[in-house]
């Protein structure tokens, strides 16, 4: 991987930890995620205008553009309900680490890209931490009740599968147009989609405002920067390789999990999410 890749992308890392971190301490998640959004759509939108070519959008880009606004609302969606119903050190990994263990997977079946047995390995090790993160997760009344899955671990599943689908959108997305417009008319195409939820129930997202509107603001930005820097690295270096670096923030997040929210069982889930950080650095190096 370029060393220039690698920087981009180890500081997407930190930025966007960070800003889930303060999603998940907001009072309403996905008003607070809908509201960084909107934030940062409305601020960048001149840069995106002033970066379009020419001609406009070409033609070839914009089923890329569609398929990740489309991608990029429901990940918004999904992640607010994670954060939600589950705790910070297993909703973000289980997401982020399924996200990279998928995109090899999807790379196989739609570009015929099998992987090597370094990569295979790297799959297996973020499945095993997976699981083992959401283990330890459940809380004792769902492990009494014999529950499978720890509170918000679905929703955290399904943020994860749109994180591989857009991840492997945007990688093609960004060699037909370049990642500044093309994240502009992501952000604006995605509050668009989400807009009809805020003007259903505008208290919640007024509250929300009122309360959070200091962290709403360094989300807005962080979040804008952190996914703007992974698609310059996109052009830079392979999809599996930026994905797999990035998720170096997963064992971050267990440690916020313990600082910023207090949750226990850090010793455990620091082991449970190195192995996932194994299997990434397996995919990070594999040919």
């Amino acid at each position: 991987m370029p060393a220039a890749a690698l920087v981009l992308v180890l500081t997407a890392a930190l930025f966007h930890s960070c800003w889930n971190a303060l999603t998940k301490g907001a009072r309403d998640q996905f008003a607070f995620l809908c509201l960084a959004v909107a934030v940062a759509s409305v601020v960048f939108l001149p840069v995106t205008l002033w970066a379009l070519p020419p001609g406009g959008v070409p033609a070839a880009a914009w089923p890329y553009v569609i398929a990740t606004i489309a991608l990029h609302a429901l990940y918004f969606g999904a992640l607010g309900r994670s954060y939600r119903s589950g705790e910070f050190s297993l909703v973000y990994p289980v997401a982020r680490g399924l996200g990279v263990a998928l995109v090899p997977v999807f790379a196989a079946l739609l570009l015929d890209e099998r992987p090597s047995t370094v990569g295979a390995l790297g799959i297996a090790l973020v499945v095993v931490g997976i699981v083992a993160l959401q283990w330890i997760g459940r809380s004792r009344s769902a492990a009494s009740a014999g529950a499978r899955f720890g509170p918000g671990t679905g929703w955290a599943l399904l943020t994860g599968l749109t994180i591989a689908a857009y991840a492997l959108v945007d990688k093609a997305g960004v060699s037909r147009l370049h990642p500044v417009p093309y994240i502009g008319l992501m952000f604006v195409g995605s509050l668009l989609l989400l807009l009809p939820a805020a003007l259903a129930d505008r208290g919640r997202f007024q509250r929300e405002w009122r309360t959070n509107w200091r962290a709403i603001l360094v989300a807005s930005v962080m979040t804008l920067t952190a996914y703007l820097l992974v698609l310059f690295a996109f052009r830079l270096s392979k999809a599996g390789y930026v994905v797999a670096a990035r998720e170096t923030s997963i064992v971050a997040s267990v440690v916020i999990g313990r600082l910023w929210f207090g949750e226990r069982n850090l010793a455990t889930r620091l082991a449970a999410a190195a192995v996932v950080l194994v299997g990434v650095v397996c995919l990070a190096i594999a040919p």
